[in-house]
């Protein structure tokens, strides 16, 4: 990899690690939740079956887009401090201290 390519995906891991809507989002039942990683990866759980689905997000401003690691895509939308993602719903989960 060139030095220029590693100083772009170094400062796009950079700035996804700091963007503030890294962490997790969940369903209002609690049954999904997508863990946004900062390294611009997720991890989605759905009910008991931890890692259902994961693959790399994109986040432009109030847009993310997926891609699963199967080539699946979807997006969704930040609104008001929640995530619109295909139909659902998530809020932020409180960060633990």
């Amino acid at each position: 990899m060139s030095t220029t390519a590693t100083q772009r995906s170094s400062a796009k891991t950079a700035s996804t690690a700091s963007h503030p809507y890294v962490g997790m989002w969940v369903t209002a039942d609690g049954y999904i939740r997508h863990e946004l990683l900062p390294n611009g990866r997720y991890d989605e759980a759905r009910g008991k079956k931890q890692s259902a689905y994961q693959g790399r997000y994109r986040i432009t401003g109030n847009h993310i887009d997926y891609v699963d690691d199967t080539g699946f895509t979807a997006d969704g939308e930040f609104r008001d401090g929640i995530l619109y993602h295909a139909g659902m719903v998530l809020y932020r989960e409180a960060r633990q201290p």
